[in-house]
């Protein structure tokens, strides 16, 4: 591995960690009851109270939320990076998976977050507001990216823990954890900071597997075996 490629590969590390740590963030800040989707008037009538009453903080967990997809869409595949035997095949379809997913992800949640507190702060009346965040959501192209969202969503995690799991590039049971951990921080709904304790496992994967990433990016050309050389006959 070159000077150049090294660099490269530490760089995906860094996602890996940032990205959890702009999640958990999103998470804990995003107010109770408003990480909802906002597909009937029913909803988005209860949900604009709690958006109005706290809309600079709805503003900033969303932003967050997004950068924190963005982070997971590179992310899916600098772990599959760590696949480079038995498994390649089901890596690379976990990471492309994970990364569209993550994309769909954040048109998805800019209704969810950033949509719902501009509607809440922009005077309007509860009808109105509730109309278009109705209307936002169940537009074709929006049921489209939140479909693909969902799917790839839970379907991206379990595929890529397997495939950690046949290539043996990390222990079995940090395979195991990663598909746990991103499972249960992607179900939980807003409650408060207090998301940050069922959120830690995710956190301590990330890094982990940052860490081997980093170690595979850290090891020298002369670790790397040189061909044979063929003897010349005389």
């Amino acid at each position: 591995m070159d000077k150049a490629a090294r660099a490269r590969q530490r760089i995906l590390a860094i996602f890996l960690p940032i990205t959890a740590l702009l999640y958990v963030s999103a998470e804990a800040l995003n107010p109770k009851g408003a990480d909802v989707l906002v597909s009937d008037t029913a909803t988005a009538v209860k949900v604009l109270p709690i958006a109005a009453a706290h809309s600079a903080q709805l503003y900033l967990s969303g932003s967050l939320t997004l950068l924190a997809l963005g982070g997971l869409a590179v992310s899916y595949p600098a772990i599959a990076t760590l696949v480079r035997g038995r498994g390649w095949v089901v890596a690379t379809v976990a990471a492309l998976l994970g990364a569209v997913g993550a994309f769909c992800g954040i048109v998805v949640n800019v209704h969810v977050g950033v949509d719902l507190a501009a509607a809440a702060a922009a005077h309007l009346t509860d009808d109105t507001a509730a109309r278009f965040l109705v209307t936002a959501f169940n537009s074709t192209s929006n049921r489209v990216f939140t479909d693909v969202y969902f799917i790839s969503e839970y379907a991206a995690p379990p595929i890529m823990a397997f495939a950690l799991w046949r290539s043996r590039s990390v222990p079995r049971w940090l395979a195991v954890l990663f598909f746990a951990a991103i499972i249960v921080a992607e179900v939980l709904p807003s409650i408060g900071p207090i998301v940050l304790l069922y959120t830690l496992p995710f956190v301590v994967v990330m890094v982990l597997l940052a860490v081997h990433i980093w170690k595979g990016a850290a090891q020298a050309p002369s670790q790397r075996q040189e061909p044979a050389a063929v003897p010349v006959q005389q």
